[in-house]
């Protein structure tokens, strides 16, 4: 039975985006067979693409957000761009930005004015705080949005706050960005008209907040900072081996924690201890319950513990750097790996986490700066002498 082309084929987008949030949504777009064109300005483009030069001189940021892409270099603030940018928005069906809301504006880019031209085009627009209120003005970084969330708060340890270690606001607001649209795509298809999306880094982190929001409810105490531990399950987090390797487990119920008791502390008296009987005295007693645990661990070595752990039918997992991450056996033995043409090379891309029977991603190449622009201004009808005179006008 043969493969059927991807849901988003025949789809395009166009999307005046740089850094991670907008180029993250865009580019599962673009997974899911949508034709993306990366419009970046001609001198220097996405500055993603200048964060480092560790995958083979290139960025990893950018090679991460970029793939399957057509980079078209474009200058806005010209007249000779902007009509360029007009004729383009003529054939698509959802444009996608991170600009400022005022740049937005001041640029004619707002939902507002582009419909009443283009009725179906889907608009989405990616905002560090929304387009009002007394933030619409801030500078949003990734770092400063974590702070404004909350989500410094209860990460960390009691006397260190620790930042995530991935750009997670960003992450955030481009997810919820690209299941924004698909729904829009959906809504087009019963109304015939296209709608405008707002979706701010703030939002889209305060809503993977949602666990310590309603933990803290009606002015609660809020969750503990507990380093890699769980600020409210007990016994989740970190232990040790007797090579000092460390053990990530993770105890979720009851019978889980009688079986850990019998089969891996071998300690069957701590089922019926008052300090440990349910997970809020376990929680609450932790430092007890540590003890006794890391006792035990420290004692054994790291393959006795984990067959222990199976054998218990217990969670728990061993704490990989990059490398092994790259060479992690459940993802070889899945094949989740696939090469993808960037403008050094070939190089390995994780394929899209949702797997669908129907057909295969895309997982087009990652774009040189402009490598696309002079054809698809050939689509648009420019003749090469035209081409030529845009670029000494200096709008592409």
């Amino acid at each position: 039975m043969s493969r059927a082309s991807p849901p988003l084929d025949g789809v395009t987008v166009l999307s005046i985006e740089q850094a991670i949030a907008a180029p993250l949504c865009t580019r599962q777009l673009a997974d899911l067979g949508a034709r993306v064109i990366k419009i970046e300005r001609p001198d220097g483009g996405d500055f993603a693409r200048h964060y480092d030069d560790r995958v083979r001189g290139l960025s990893s940021h950018f090679v991460w957000t970029n793939r399957g892409k057509e980079s078209l270099t474009l200058n806005l603030k010209k007249p000779e761009g902007r009509e360029l940018l007009d004729r383009l928005l003529q054939g698509a069906d959802i444009l996608v930005q991170n600009l400022t809301p005022s740049a937005a504006r001041r640029m004619n880019l707002g939902y507002e004015q582009l419909s009443q031209q283009y009725n179906k085009l889907i608009v989405c627009n990616i905002s560090g705080y929304g387009d009002s209120g007394p933030y619409a003005g801030k500078k949003a970084y990734d770092l400063l949005v974590q702070a404004e969330a909350g989500f410094l708060s209860v990460t960390g340890l009691p006397d260190a706050l620790v930042k995530s270690g991935i750009s997670i606001a960003d992450i955030a607001a481009g997810t919820q960005a690209h299941a924004a649209i698909l729904a829009a795509l959906i809504q087009r298809g019963k109304t015939g008209r296209g709608s405008n999306i707002d979706v701010s880094m703030l939002d889209a982190m305060v809503e993977w907040m949602g666990f310590p929001l309603y933990y803290a409810y009606d002015g609660a105490e809020p969750p503990s900072r507990s380093g890699a531990d769980h600020a409210s399950i007990y016994p989740y987090g970190v232990f040790t081996s007797k090579e000092n390797e460390i053990i990530m487990l993770g105890i979720q119920n009851e019978r889980e924690w009688a079986s850990f008791c019998e089969k891996v502390l071998q300690r069957s008296e701590l089922i019926q201890d008052e300090r440990f009987a349910a997970n809020a005295n376990r929680s609450l007693n932790r430092e007890a319950l540590r003890a006794i645990i890391q006792e035990r661990f420290s004692a054994e070595s790291v393959d006795s513990l984990t067959a222990k752990l199976d054998q218990a039918q217990i969670a728990y997992a061993r704490v990989n750097d990059l490398e092994r991450v790259w060479n992690h056996p459940q993802l070889r033995a899945m094949n989740r790996f696939a090469e993808i043409n960037t403008p050094s090379g070939d190089v390995a891309s994780l394929l899209p986490p949702a797997q669908n029977s129907d057909y295969d991603p895309a997982m087009g190449g990652v774009p040189d700066l402009g490598q696309h622009t002079e054809c698809i201004l050939e689509e648009l009808g420019y003749s090469e002498k035209e081409v030529q005179t845009l670029r000494e006008q200096q709008a592409i």
